[in-house]
C-alpha cells in the first residue's frame, strides 16, 4: 500500500524541574531497568526505526536542570528549535511540579516559540509508583487552556510502567498532531482539515452522487487500511450516526457531514493517527497540504522520448468521465465539469475546448473529446497530467502511483533505425506565411462539417487541436500545432513528427515563406513534410518564387502538394500526415502514392480477406517504374494490405 509521509526522524526534547526524574527516564527506557546511580544528564540517544512502533528514527535530548539559568542566554530556546516536541516532566508526588508547568514552563515554551512554530507539547507524570491516585484529571485543564498540549501520561521510571507508551505519545504528537485538525474550543475540526477531508470525500465518491454507499466505504477501508470493512462495523458506524447526527446518514448511506463526524470522533476518542493515515494515503503533509512528491513522483523520459496515456490511465479517465456525467448525456455540461474538477485547485483546461477536441452541439466534451483532450496534456504536458491525476483520486482507486497511468515510448532514434513508430500520438507543426489559413486547417481536424463553421469558432488563442485518425486499421491520436509565423523558429516549434507547410494558392508571395521554410529547417532533417495549397476553392495564382510547388516538390524529393479548402475539409489529408509521422523513414512520396492506388485497385476487386501481394501484382507494379522500392514496400504491407487475384487485377 502506497503511503506517503515526508517525516524522516523524531527529535523529543525532555524539560522540567530538578529532580522530576527526566534522566531516569530515559535511561529506563533504554536499558528496560531502572539506573542504580542516575548522572546529572543523560546524552542524546537515538532508536533506531525497526524499534519504534511508526518506524521513525527518534532521537531523544536531556535539557539538564542545572542548565536552566542558561535558559534566558538561549540554550533552551535553541534546543526547542531543534527539536519536534517538547516533554514537561513533573513528579506526581510533588504538587510544586505539577504547578510549575503553567506558572512556568508552558508560558516560557510560548515565548520561545512563534505562532509559526508551535511545537507539540506532552506532559509527563513521573512516580507514579509512589503515590495510590492520579494527576490526568488536573491536566486535563491545563490541555483546554494550552491547545499545543497534544496529551499527558503517567509513568514510572522505576517500576517501566508507560515508559514505551509515553515516547510513543511523544512520537505520536509530531507524526499525528491534533492541532492541524481539530479545534478543542469549538469542538470541531480546523478549516483545512476540513477542505482537506471534503475534498476526499468527493473522490471517494465513485458515482457522484454525493453519498459514500457500502461499496465505496468498503473500497474507501481497503484502499487506506488494507482492511476490509466488517458488515458488523459498519451497521455500528451508522446507528452512531444517526444517533448523535440525523442528516449525517442518508437513504443508509454516509453524507459528507456524516464523514466529516466520523473524523471528529476519532480525534475526540485520541485516535488522531486514523485520520492522518487517511490524510497521507491522499498525499496530505504535516501542513495539510498535498505534497510535491506525491503530484510529481519521479518519472524517467529519456531525450527523445514521448509520454501518451497507458490504457490504465485511459480506463481511469473513461470512469471519471462517466462519473461526471450525471445526466448520462454522454457530454459534460459546464455544471457537471466543474464539480468533476472541485476536489482540485483549478480545473486542469477551461470547458471551452470547442476549438481543441470534438464536442456536441452545445459546446460540452464527449467522452471522445475527454479522452482527447487528455492525450494531448499528457503529451505536451505531463507534469501536469500526473498532478492532476493525483487531485482525481488515481493513486487511491489503481492503488499505485500515477506514473502508471502513462506510457513512455521508445525513442525516436529507434523508432528510424526500425522504419515505423509504435506510438499512438503524432504531433504536426503547421507553418505558414501569415493568413495561409493554418487555424482553419487545423480545425478542420477537429469538425466534422465546416460548412457551418462562423469566424468566431476559428478565432481563439488555442494553438492545438486533437483528434483521432486510422492508420492502417490503428487508432491513432493525431495533434495539429499552429505555429506563429516567426522567424526564427524556436527548436521546440522545428522538432515533431511531421510537418505541414501551409500556403495560400491566391496569394503570390504565399509559398515563399514555405520554401525558404523548408530549405532553412527541414531539408536536411529526418522529419516527414507534407506541402498544403490551402483556400483551393479560390482561383490558383502563379508564385512568385523561383519554383512553383510542384516543382520545388520535385527537386528536393518530397511529397507532391496537397490542396485544402474549408469548404470540403477533406479528412484524407489528416491520414497523410498521421501515416506520414508513424513510417518517418520510408519515402512518403511513394508510400502514400502507391497505398492510394492499392486502394482503388482492391476496392475494384471487392477482396475482403488478408494476406500479401502476389508476384504478378509486384511484376504489374514494377512495370510503372517502381519494382524495387514496390517490392519494399510489400515487404512492409505483409499481413496488413488484401491480397487480389491475379485475374481480378488485369485490365
Amino acid at each position: 500500500m502506497i503511503t506517503w509521509s515526508t517525516r524522516r526522524n523524531v527529535r523529543i526534547l525532555l524539560v522540567g524541574d530538578a529532580g522530576v526524574g527526566k534522566t531516569s527516564l530515559i535511561l529506563s527506557l533504554v536499558s528496560e531497568e531502572f539506573p542504580p546511580d542516575v548522572p546529572a544528564k543523560a546524552e542524546e540517544i537515538t532508536i533506531p526505526a525497526d524499534v519504534t512502533p511508526e518506524k521513525v528514527p527518534t532521537n531523544i535530548v536531556d535539557f539538564c536542570s542545572s542548565d536552566i539559568d542558561d535558559a534566558e542566554s538561549g540554550n533552551l530556546q535553541l534546543e526547542m528549535q531543534k527539536s519536534d516536541v517538547i516533554c514537561i516532566v513533573y513528579a506526581v508526588d510533588n504538587e510544586h511540579t505539577l504547578e510549575r508547568i503553567t506558572s512556568y514552563w508552558l508560558p516560557l515554551i510560548r515565548d520561545y516559540n512563534s505562532t509559526d512554530l508551535k511545537k507539540p507539547i506532552v506532559l509527563v507524570g513521573n512516580k507514579v509508583d509512589l503515590v495510590d491516585y492520579s494527576t490526568i484529571d488536573m491536566l486535563l485543564s491545563i490541555m483546554e487552556d494550552f491547545p499545543e498540549v497534544e496529551s499527558c501520561v503517567e509513568c514510572s521510571a522505576k517500576t517501566l510502567h508507560n515508559i514505551s507508551e509515553m515516547f510513543y505519545y511523544a512520537q505520536k504528537a509530531v507524526l499525528h498532531p491534533t492541532g492541524p485538525l481539530y479545534i478543542m474550543e469549538n469542538q470541531y475540526l480546523t478549516k483545512n482539515a476540513e477542505i482537506a477531508l471534503t475534498k476526499i470525500f468527493k473522490i471517494l465518491d465513485l458515482d457522484g452522487d454525493g453519498l459514500l454507499s457500502d461499496f465505496e466505504l468498503n473500497h474507501f477501508q481497503r484502499r487506506c487500511f488494507n482492511l476490509p470493512l466488517q458488515p458488523q462495523i459498519l451497521d455500528e458506524v451508522k446507528v452512531l450516526l444517526m444517533k448523535n447526527l440525523p442528516d449525517g446518514i442518508l437513504n443508509d448511506n454516509v453524507t459528507l457531514k456524516g464523514f466529516l463526524y466520523l473524523h471528529c470522533l476519532f480525534i475526540q476518542r485520541g485516535r488522531p493517527e486514523t485520520t492522518w493515515m487517511v490524510l497521507r494515503r491522499f498525499g496530505y503533509d504535516e501542513n495539510l497540504q498535498i505534497s510535491k512528491e506525491f503530484l510529481n513522483p519521479p518519472m524517467k523520459i529519456p531525450p527523445g522520448s514521448s509520454t501518451e496515456l497507458s490504457h490504465r490511465g485511459f480506463q481511469f479517465l473513461t470512469l471519471l468521465f462517466e462519473k461526471g456525467d450525471l445526466d448520462r448525456d454522454g457530454a459534460l455540461s459546464p455544471e457537471e465539469f466543474s464539480r468533476l474538477f472541485s476536489a482540485c485547485p483549478t480545473p486542469p483546461f477551461s470547458t471551452d475546448i470547442k476549438r481543441t477536441v470534438e464536442t456536441n452541439s452545445n459546446g460540452w466534451p464527449t467522452l471522445h473529446g475527454w479522452i482527447c483532450r487528455w492525450s494531448l496534456m499528457a503529451y505536451t504536458e505531463v507534469n501536469k497530467t500526473l498532478e492532476y491525476l493525483a487531485y482525481l483520486g488515481f493513486t487511491i482507486h489503481e492503488n499505485e502511483s500515477q506514473t502508471t497511468a502513462i506510457h513512455v515510448t521508445r525513442e525516436k532514434r529507434l523508432d528510424l533505425a526500425k522504419r515505423q513508430s509504435s506510438r499512438s500520438v503524432y504531433i504536426c507543426h503547421v507553418i505558414g506565411s501569415k493568413n495561409a489559413g493554418k487555424t482553419t486547417l487545423c480545425r478542420g481536424l477537429i469538425f466534422a462539417d465546416m460548412k457551418n463553421i462562423t469566424l468566431k469558432d476559428l478565432r481563439g488563442s488555442n494553438k492545438y487541436c486533437i483528434n483521432t485518425v486510422q492508420v492502417y486499421g490503428q487508432e491513432k491520436f493525431l495533434i495539429m500545432r499552429d505555429i506563429k509565423s516567426e522567424d526564427p523558429l524556436q527548436p521546440s516549434e522545428i522538432n515533431c513528427d511531421v510537418v505541414c507547410l501551409v500556403y495560400d494558392v491566391n496569394d503570390a508571395k504565399s509559398f515563399e515563406y514555405v520554401a525558404k521554410t523548408y530549405i532553412k529547417y527541414y531539408a536536411e532533417s529526418k522529419i516527414p513534410v507534407l506541402i498544403v495549397g490551402n483556400k483551393s476553392d479560390m482561383p490558383k495564382v502563379r508564385q512568385d518564387y523561383l519554383l512553383q510547388p510542384t516543382e520545388f516538390s520535385e527537386k528536393y524529393k518530397i511529397l507532391s502538394p496537397e490542396f485544402f479548402t474549408v469548404k470540403q475539409n477533406n479528412k484524407e489529408l489528416y491520414t497523410k500526415l498521421a501515416t506520414m509521422a508513424a513510417f518517418p523513414r520510408y519515402q512518403a512520396a511513394w508510400i502514400l502514392f502507391y497505398k492510394h492506388r492499392l486502394v482503388q485497385l482492391w476496392e475494384t476487386a471487392h477482396i475482403n480477406h488478408f494476406g500479401l501481394i502476389p508476384d504478378d501484382t509486384l511484376l504489374w507494379l514494377s512495370k510503372a517504374g517502381l519494382g524495387l522500392a514496390v517490392i519494399t514496400f510489400a515487404g512492409f504491407l505483409l499481413m496488413k494490405v488484401i491480397q487480389p487475384t491475379p485475374a481480378r487485377l488485369t485490365r
